[in-house]
């Protein structure tokens, strides 16, 4: 079965993709929706060998003829492709041309455009683009992080239109909230918890949003380049929340499959897999956010630990700090993370995290913490999100469920194909990220609530 799904390709049957393996009569039964994520590698950070004797570090963005015919060609595959999302990152705002370019073409394809630019004029930013066909826009929100990144993300509310809303009923509003976005590279291990926050500000303004506007339990897509493979803090934070990676979904791939494929060459020469498309339906468990940042923080404090060859009763010591007694206080706890650069510069937990960390560890609010709350609230948290079937609700919890709509991921494909294989094939030069697209189909299915 693995082998078999493994080899699956997207073909084009009418104006939208679906999965060879799908049969006929289930693509008329239900329509499939498609979404595709690609870094489009900015010209101004594409790097040329071209002989200038006066800047030898010369950019595409020097060459007009070189970043239009790349970028022409990038339009080219991904209107082939028809997707009824686009999530572009590293899009080059910086340029009338080249986004009066995409916003011609794609427009004139049927697709509504929606650009954000990075803060402080850094050049480049997102573009999603959706089908008008496939969907009614309800809202676009932009969401600035103004940290050392200058990254930003976009949150997108659309309604799936018939006929691919599964829902006879006119009454019943078919939702989705796509993300796309674009996190801060790991430069060195000092910004692992910048990256983490980036993603712990999106989910927040995803919650708070739902929130807002009251959203009755809706499926949620993130899209992008996260700069983090799946041995990362940021993959571990988003599976602790129920997120699935849809590319591994459709392959049956685990956790610890990291080195099945990759999606990008970076500037160091290494090749990784860091393009996702994470979907959370509406019938998975899902924690609560504080909980899991703070579970993914902790994380982080063990791995610092472990990494300076430190046992867990040296951390357990180190929290501690100068405290005679045998339970961790606050002051303690807040000298210790300073000691592991978690704290005290501009890249780390500000006062009210540490705080807000301390509560989740400090259940009982007795000010102090024994060696038994260390182990179960610091070093190994109670994984109360793992439930049968991966957090997907059993038998005994559908009954009198009220139903919602979500989403099957019925194939994933990367482009170019050798990356599937984790290599990178030396004559791809579209960009130095692969392309990802997904087929979903919308499903019926039973919300699911949140756990403490």
């Amino acid at each position: 079965m693995r082998k078999e799904r493994r080899s699956r390709r997207i073909n084009r049957i009418g104006s939208y993709a679906i999965s060879s393996s799908m049969s006929m009569r289930d693509h008329r039964k239900q329509p499939c929706i498609t979404c595709t994520t690609f870094n489009i590698l900015a010209p101004i950070y594409k790097r040329l060998n071209v002989n200038n004797d006066k800047n030898q570090d010369s950019r595409e963005s020097d060459y007009r003829a070189y970043w239009l015919v790349r970028n022409q060609k990038i339009l080219d595959s991904l209107l082939r492709e028809r997707s009824s999302i686009i999530c572009l990152q590293e899009f080059w705002v910086g340029n009338e041309e080249l986004v009066n370019m995409y916003e011609k073409r794609l427009g004139d394809a049927g697709y509504l455009n929606f650009k954000l630019a990075r803060t402080n004029n850094r050049g480049d930013g997102l573009l999603i683009a959706v089908r008008k066909e496939h969907f009614r826009v309800i809202d676009h929100r932009e969401l600035l992080f103004n940290d050392c990144g200058d990254r930003v993300a976009q949150l997108l509310h659309v309604e799936l239109a018939a006929p691919y809303s599964p829902s006879r009923n006119n009454d019943t509003r078919q939702e989705i909230l796509i993300v796309n976005t674009h996190l801060l590279f790991p430069h060195d291990s000092s910004l692992s918890l910048v990256r983490l926050n980036q993603v712990y500000k999106i989910l927040q303004y995803v919650e708070s949003y739902q929130k807002e506007n009251k959203l009755s339990p809706t499926p949620i897509m993130l899209c992008g380049d996260w700069n983090g493979s799946k041995r990362g803090h940021v993959y571990k934070f988003l599976r602790s929340l129920g997120f699935v990676s849809s590319y591994d979904n459709a392959h049956q791939y685990t956790d610890a499959d990291a080195h099945k494929w990759v999606s990008h060459l970076n500037h160091r020469g290494n090749i990784c897999g860091v393009d996702f498309i994470w979907l959370l339906n509406p019938n998975r468990y899902r924690k609560l956010l504080k909980t899991s940042w703070s579970e993914a923080v902790f994380g982080m404090f063990k791995y610092l630990v472990r990494r300076a060859s430190l046992t867990e009763e040296d951390a357990f010591a180190l929290l501690k700090a100068d405290n005679d007694s045998d339970c961790i206080t606050y002051s303690g706890f807040c000298e210790s993370l300073r000691q592991l650069n978690l704290t005290g510069h501009c890249y780390g937990l500000n006062d009210e995290e540490t705080k807000d960390l301390w509560v989740q560890a400090d259940i009982d609010g007795n000010g102090a913490l024994d060696y038994k709350e260390f182990q179960q609230r610091i070093w190994n948290p109670t994984r109360s999100d793992q439930k049968d079937n991966d957090g997907i609700l059993d038998d005994d919890h559908k009954g009198g469920e009220e139903q919602t709509i979500g989403f099957s991921v019925e194939n994933a494909v990367l482009f170019p194909p050798e990356v599937e294989k984790g290599m990178w094939p030396e004559n791809y030069s579209l960009s130095d990220h692969a392309r990802l697209t997904v087929v979903f189909s919308p499903i019926r299915m039973p919300c699911s609530q949140l756990i403490s």
